[in-house]
């Protein structure tokens, strides 16, 4: 753990002000102050708790306001405004770092009585949502650290200068502040510097909120309870001070009748209404080509069984409070409590032998199945178990093997939020060893497959029910040889969208992953992804299709395959492709696999794989460069140490037992085959940027 320093007085944090001098900085940079420390909390606490955290933060720094602080006794010197606003953005930064520390024994008492202000009853409080834009930075933002955070807020919206980041972090304790920047600056070194300006809206501005209700019903009941149980014990005290003293006329009589009804005092109303099998959401047959919201909210309620009040009866209640009996997986980072309102039924009917009910709680995906040679029985009478914590092993992508022919029910959960119209195509229904069968989008005019490992072999249509439920599409290979890798190609209808094709995979997860492929950069300005449905993304996709494996049951929303760059190798060895794989899940994090792909014989010949990176934005709409290097064993057997960039990079170094550079996107120098070399380059705007893994 860091030690923390107090802050000395430099330019950075400056000199100690007076009380006064504090206070009227605070007043007037207050909104600056307190969207420093909402960007730099953890976004764990949920937006609720990180706005009134961060405002707690602020209203807390001034000198000399905490009782028993003997500093407080000591007039501060008269500062300049500015002086003053940078030493409370050092104590701001300081608060919002150590937040999740606990404080020393000492100051624990001193703290309490301020721990609980501001206070806020009866609502929730959160910044108005943004576009999706300002949701993918957030998203890179709670998949870095506290420091990273904090250092991208202080250079992008502080204007302060790499140095001035640097001394910061550093006096206020963190042990790395160096990569903290780093890090900041490929979070705000894409193109056009847009991170500074969706820091600056209303998405990360927690002065400017909205407000919502708690959940009124279960107020109103908690409300009824704490007066019933102020009347018991006023009545318990009366029937004491009234009682005989023998005690024997007139004692009641202790325990009292059961509660009949459905659900106990542990139940809610909300919870009793959100189970309701009446008052599921349907969809109208049309809804999705009427509307500009294509996701899972507009697919109709299909299937043999939509009206099958028992079957939704007993899926609402497994869900509600899964009992011991039932099989329970979760995508990672998906959470398995019951709906809070009436969810939305997107299929129900039989299948493979199994009845299955696919329902939509507008975040999660929940998928009940049980044996259609057995009915599960309700729960008897009384309050409706709360679920239980799942252990680990237990907490796994996609359905539980066998649910369908086995002799127990089963409950998937797959998180889907912010779905459109490529990652809510598709849903698995059933798993069969022969493959899995999908519920396609009503908006799916066209549906075949293919083997991403035969690019040149044309897709074949595939079979789809009435009620939109596909043939079986044989599973990649999850061991073993990797010889086929099965994928859907669907093609939107006109209605929204002129003769859209793209593909998914199965990895596991009842939603299927969308693949895409962004080109090399040649000559043209920057390319986004686009549909890997070309004769250049297939053969691309062929090379790094089997990488896919390590992907399967991880929540994975999308893959993309970035060639960002295209080298000629030393010798006439050929040409090389430098692509960098990355996978976006559902819950925001990504990883990359970065593959150097030399000349080959076969399509399918895998790259080589030199780089590898968790938790990162590279490779993605706010890590958009990156640099890597390998070696390379040329035809003469001589070795090559390699290195390329993306589009950006202008120049690149190396050092340690290679001492070379080149004023271009690729470098090509002889090399010992060991020894360890560090990459670095500089990009156009100025950065600097280090290699991958």
């Amino acid at each position: 753990m860091p030690t923390h320093r107090q802050p000395t007085d430099n330019a950075t944090t400056g000199p100690r002000p007076g009380v006064n001098d504090a206070e009227a900085a605070l007043v007037e940079h207050y909104p600056r102050l307190v969207r420093l420390a909402y960007l730099t909390l953890p976004p764990a606490l949920g937006r609720h708790r990180r706005v009134l955290t961060a405002h707690a933060t602020v209203q807390h720094v001034l000198p000399g306001a905490r009782k028993g602080d003997p500093r407080a006794r000591v007039p501060g010197q008269r500062t300049p405004s500015g002086s003053a606003y940078a030493w409370l953005r050092a104590q701001v930064l300081r608060a919002a770092l150590t937040h999740e520390q606990p404080p020393p024994w000492w100051r624990v008492r001193a703290a309490r009585p301020r721990a609980g202000l501001p206070l806020v009853v009866g609502l929730r409080l959160f910044p108005r949502a943004g576009g999706t834009d300002e949701l993918a930075l957030d998203q890179a933002l709670s998949t870095v650290t506290a420091p990273a955070r904090a250092a991208l807020a202080l250079r992008v919206l502080e204007g302060l200068s790499e140095q001035a980041v640097l001394a910061l972090l550093e006096d206020a304790g963190v042990a790395e502040p160096a990569a903290a920047v780093r890090t900041a600056e490929r979070l705000a070194a894409h193109r056009d510097g847009r991170a500074g300006k969706l820091l600056g809206t209303a998405e990360f501005d927690p002065c400017t909120v909205q407000t919502r209700p708690t959940d009124l019903l279960r107020r109103r009941q908690r409300s009824r309870i704490a007066g019933a149980a102020v009347a018991i014990a006023l009545a318990g005290t009366v029937l004491a001070v009234s009682l005989p003293e023998d005690g024997s006329p007139g004692r009641p009589v202790a325990g009292g009748g059961a509660d009949d009804s459905l659900y106990g005092p542990a139940g809610t109303a909300a919870l009793a209404r959100a189970l309701d099998p009446a008052l599921l959401e349907r969809a109208s047959e049309g809804a999705w080509a009427g509307t500009s919201r294509i996701d899972f909210s507009v697919w109709p309620a299909r299937g043999g069984r939509t009206d099958d009040t028992a079957l939704l009866k007993r899926a609402l209640r497994v869900w509600g409070g899964p009992g011991p009996a039932v099989r329970v997986s979760a995508t990672p980072g998906t959470g398995t409590a019951p709906p809070t309102q009436p969810p939305r039924l997107l299929y129900a009917g039989d299948l493979d032998g199994a009845a299955v009910v696919l329902l939509h709680d507008g975040q999660r995906i929940v998928r009940y199945a049980e044996p259609v040679s057995r009915r599960v029985p309700l729960p008897r009478r009384g309050p409706l178990p709360a679920p239980e914590p799942l252990p680990d092993p237990e907490i796994r992508g996609g359905p539980a093997p066998g649910g369908e022919a086995g002799q127990a029910p089963s409950l998937d959960f797959a998180r889907t939020d912010q779905a459109d119209m490529t990652t809510a195509a598709a849903l698995a229904v059933s798993r069969t060893p022969d493959g899995a069968r999908y519920l396609l989008a009503p908006w799916i005019a066209r549906s075949a497959t293919r083997d991403l490992l035969a690019p040149d072999t044309p897709a074949r249509d595939l079979d789809v029910s009435a009620d939109g439920v596909t043939g079986a599409v044989p599973a990649p290979a999850s061991g073993g040889d990797c010889v086929s890798w099965p994928v859907m190609v669907l093609r939107s209808s006109e209605k929204i969208v002129e003769r859209h094709s793209f593909l998914v995979t199965d990895l596991g997860d009842p939603s299927p992953a969308h693949l895409t492929y962004t080109p090399p950069p040649g000559g043209a300005p920057a390319r986004g992804p686009r549909e890997a449905t070309g004769g250049q993304a297939l053969r691309n996709w062929a090379r790094t299709a089997c990488s896919l494996r390590t992907l399967r049951g991880s929540g994975v929303r999308a893959v993309n395959n970035w060639a960002f760059a295209e080298q000629s190798l030393p010798e006439s060895g050929g040409p090389s492709t430098w692509v960098c794989t990355r996978a976006d899940t559902w819950r925001g994090p990504g990883r990359i696999l970065v593959q150097f792909q030399r000349p080959a014989s076969a399509a399918t010949a895998p790259g080589t794989v030199v780089a590898e990176a968790r938790n990162t934005a590279s490779c993605g709409r706010f890590g958009q460069h990156i640099l890597a290097g390998t070696r390379w064993k040329s035809p003469s057997g001589k070795w090559f140490l390699l290195a390329a960039g993306s589009r950006d990079v202008t120049r690149i170094e190396a050092t340690g037992s290679v001492r070379a550079n080149a004023t271009a996107t690729t470098l090509a120098v002889r090399a010992p085959r060991e020894g360890s070399v560090r990459l670095s380059a500089r990009l156009t705007g100025g950065g600097s940027l280090r290699a991958v893994g």
